[in-house]
């Protein structure tokens, strides 16, 4: 069954329309958190993709059914090439918080799910729980062990061989022969494979307390990819129409997502994988080391309406490197104010213009179906606001209508006034008392932080003034 939308396919390397390959329903897929940390403004608008593609489907009549694991054991950390060392993130952060490991995970899936409303993502079909779903890991690596792509090694693990699956690199481009041992792939416990690229299904658990589960082939816990492969199977029922992901998943973990999956299920799982490019903010990649990352609570700490995260990443291409900024987030927020007012705006004395609505609604539809331009579709709204020859209550009735896809809640009632976040008024208090004490190099240098914070301080005959830039 064809849907109409139009998506990149990473693997295929073109763009292809999404089909629901048992004419009911499109099966979705979308890898989630690993929930021993707050979610960044990056890993956000990688699980808006899954939200703007679920609304244009339903809103164009097509069902959909959408799964988001929640990692919450076996991801381990990274070294600089992305490769697999160290401990459990989970048990990393359980120590670091000294709380128990799975405190720490369904606090921070607590605040996953909590983002995900302050964004108007709505939620998945399904969010399994990996700690919850190790028998469907378990029965998979023994079918994959039976089949011949998985074998024990002799330190208590599994892995999977990878030169059983011919395939391999289809996704990412990275072909087996050209894989170097520590290139950007697990090699941790080399001397237990048979192959330098195979890959750990089961781990033993080695010296490791917590975080443990009984197995055929002894204690251990479960590889990060095999977690994705037995969940997508087994509530998808077998099959993946639509897989979802950050760019940065594309290798490992995708790769040998499908390896797994498909050496299980003998046939090709997934129809059509896409990826979300990264985010950068003021211009540089977000890592703790630069400490720029953005939370979305740092946003609302800012006095912005989170929201205005949600029309930024909007404003660009899903598969489109984005650069976040707080100029940009201001004007977002800012437009979204005068959206709101503008859709609860209504006029009993007009006429509205139903043949209007449906033809501008229909054309923006057309964009976001067409690779989700919303750019595009955004770029026309504007239009429209702007044109007065289009009565309010049409404009309204348009600008409600197309949310259903951009969900950018403009029936709430608009903010009459934005207040001034405690920092902030500490700050202006603090250039005051600057500027009565003659401090004026303080004052300036009061007057530039307050400025990005996204305040505009003038000084008058009467005294210091300011507004919202």
């Amino acid at each position: 069954m064809k849907t109409g939308l139009i998506l990149f396919d990473t693997k295929d390397r073109a763009l292809k329309e999404v089909t629901s390959s048992n004419g009911e329903t499109v099966r979705i897929y979308c890898c989630g958190p690993t929930v021993y940390r707050d979610a960044h403004v990056g890993n956000l608008r990688t699980f808006l993709l899954g939200d703007l593609i679920t609304r244009t489907l339903n809103f164009t009549g097509t069902k959909t059914v959408l799964v988001q694991n929640i990692t919450d054991v076996g991801h381990m950390g990274e070294d600089f090439d992305g490769g697999e060392t160290g401990e459990d993130k989970i048990l990393a952060q359980s120590k670091a918080e000294a709380k128990d490991p799975f405190e720490i995970a369904r606090e921070y899936e607590r605040r996953f799910h909590e983002d995900l409303a302050l964004l108007n993502i709505l939620p998945a079909d399904n969010y399994p729980r990996a700690s919850e779903t190790i028998p469907l890991m378990l029965e998979l690596i023994a079918d994959l062990i039976k089949s011949g792509h998985a074998y024990p090694g002799d330190d208590g693990s599994v892995y999977f061989a990878a030169q059983s699956f011919p395939s391999y690199g289809a996704i990412s481009g990275n072909r087996l022969d050209a894989l170097k041992p520590g290139h950007r792939y697990e090699y941790v416990d080399d001397g237990a494979k048979r192959f330098h690229a195979d890959w750990a299904l089961w781990k033993a658990a080695g010296g490791r307390t917590e975080m443990v589960w009984p197995s055929p082939w002894g204690p251990g816990f479960p590889g990060w990819h095999i977690e994705c492969s037995a969940m997508s199977l087994h509530f998808l029922n077998g099959h993946v129409d639509l897989h979802l992901g950050g760019i940065d998943l594309r290798f490992p973990h995708h790769e040998n997502e499908r390896a797994q999956s498909n050496s299980g299920a003998h046939a090709e799982v997934v129809d059509q994988w896409v990826h979300g490019e990264h985010l950068l903010f003021e211009g540089r990649k977000m890592s703790k080391s630069a400490g720029n990352v953005l939370l979305l609570k740092d946003i609302v700490q800012r006095g912005l309406d989170p929201l205005a995260a949600r029309l930024c990443f909007l404003e660009n291409r899903y598969r489109s490197q984005m650069d976040l900024t707080w100029e940009s987030l201001e004007a977002a927020s800012t437009t979204l104010q005068r959206w709101r007012a503008k859709v609860n705006t209504v006029n009993s004395d007009e006429v509205i213009d139903n043949d209007k609505i449906s033809s501008e609604v229909g054309s923006m539809v057309k964009d976001i179906q067409e690779d989700l331009d919303t750019p595009r579709a955004l770029l026309k709204l504007r239009k429209i606001e702007k044109d007065a020859s289009i009565p309010s209550n049409t404009k309204s009735a348009i600008f409600s209508k197309i949310d259903q896809i951009l969900g950018l809640d403009l029936a709430r009632a608009p903010i009459a006034k934005r207040e001034l976040t405690q920092e902030l008024a500490a700050l202006i208090e603090s250039r005051a008392q600057a500027r009565t004490a003659k401090d004026f190099s303080r004052s300036d240098e009061l007057r530039e932080k307050i400025r990005k914070l996204g305040v505009e301080v003038q000084d008058t005959p009467s005294g210091q003034t300011w507004e919202w830039c």
